[in-house]
């Protein structure tokens, strides 16, 4: 049976709620632990809303009190100098609001969608640590409540790219080497967690690269295969082309496509994927209000099962609009049900 899976809401941070909470919490009204709890509760509500429709691999990570990247520069210690020495060793929420804050004027389009992110800023002598505790904090959330999990990291190189030098004179792309032991870290801690897959999420690999940039992928995830979990990269907001044989044969354990931006990837890379690592079929539209073609999303899937078996998931074509989580989820579960008892009437009929 093909497994269901979603690959995060990262909007969630702008529920009306939470945003009133964080507005408490600047103006003083609500302390810290305060607004930490109403973060667990919508956490919470937001896992059960995805187990409820039938997901079986919950996205973890996804949280965003502000943009998913500003979350990920804490977390990768990428702090300015004179937001360090403001709360001491460890950043608190304060430090993250203040980030937001000094990165307010640099914004950037979150690839095709709406939505803008604050652009990561690296010195030449940039210094990654591990300083933000948030990631691992909400897998043991996650699995208290008893949930299967699928932590969600951005890609060391999405990372990278996405940032910008502060000032001339150095490639960030040199910056590589001082993260991926960082990561490294990071899947260690997770595995330690008892988390079984990771989802390492690399949307630029639907963008035309320089080569040097693809150079790096191979080096990079040959490093990151050692940590002891199975790892699925996301690829989204367009399909693979010239980088569909990199993508496909990075030594990592899955590998998830956009078939609604780009459906004509499909089957081209059912020939170049190895034949033991997992494919994740996004077929379903993360931000539409209408279903897409149910009947025309099955066929793919029977046809792409009938080649990869249970190494087949269903899922989302990229990280859903927080306001389409549930029915966006109840369509992911719907075509993998469809697709289970097709396989439950093949069975029947071989075995009269």
């Amino acid at each position: 049976m093909a497994l269901a899976h979603n690959l995060g809401a990262s909007l969630i941070g702008h529920e009306h709620q939470l945003k009133q909470a964080q507005q408490a919490f600047c103006n003083g009204e609500l302390d810290e632990a305060g607004l930490r709890a109403v973060g667990r509760a919508l956490r919470a509500a937001h896992w059960q809303t995805q187990q409820a429709a039938g997901i079986e691999l919950l996205a973890v990570g996804d949280f965003a009190w502000s943009d998913p990247l500003l979350s990920h520069s804490l977390t990768l210690g990428v702090i300015p100098e004179h937001l360090r020495s403001l709360d001491g060793a460890k950043p608190t929420l304060h430090t993250l609001f203040a980030l937001a804050d000094s990165l307010s004027e640099e914004t950037a389009p979150w690839f095709d969608t709406p939505h803008r992110y604050r652009v990561p800023e690296f010195s030449a002598d940039q210094s990654f640590s591990l300083s933000w505790e948030q990631l691992f904090e909400e897998v043991d959330e996650a699995q208290a409540l008893g949930h299967a999990v699928k932590p969600v990291l951005i890609g060391p190189l999405t990372y990278l790219w996405l940032g910008k030098a502060k000032a001339d004179g150095f490639d960030k792309l040199d910056l590589l080497e001082r993260l991926l032991p960082l990561y490294d870290q990071i899947l260690n801690r997770l595995a330690s967690q008892g988390v079984e897959w990771v989802q390492i999420d690399e949307p630029i690999l639907a963008l035309e690269l320089p080569q040097a940039w693809k150079n790096a992928y191979e080096r990079a995830y040959n490093i990151l295969q050692r940590a002891p979990l199975k790892k699925l990269v996301a690829t989204y907001f367009g399909g693979l082309d010239a980088n569909l044989g990199l993508a496909a044969n990075l030594p990592v354990d899955g590998l998830h496509i956009d078939l609604v931006r780009a459906p004509a990837q499909y089957p081209t890379i059912l020939d170049r994927l190895p034949a033991y690592k997992v494919l994740s079929l996004g077929v379903v539209n993360a931000s539409a209000v209408q279903r897409g073609d149910l009947e025309a999303n099955l066929n793919i899937l029977r046809h792409a099962h009938e080649r990869l078996g249970e190494r087949l998931w269903v899922a989302p074509a990229s990280p859903v609009d927080e306001a389409f989580t549930e029915q966006t989820c109840q369509e992911v579960v719907l075509l993998a049900e469809a697709l289970k008892q097709a396989e439950i009437v093949q069975e029947l009929r071989m075995a009269v």
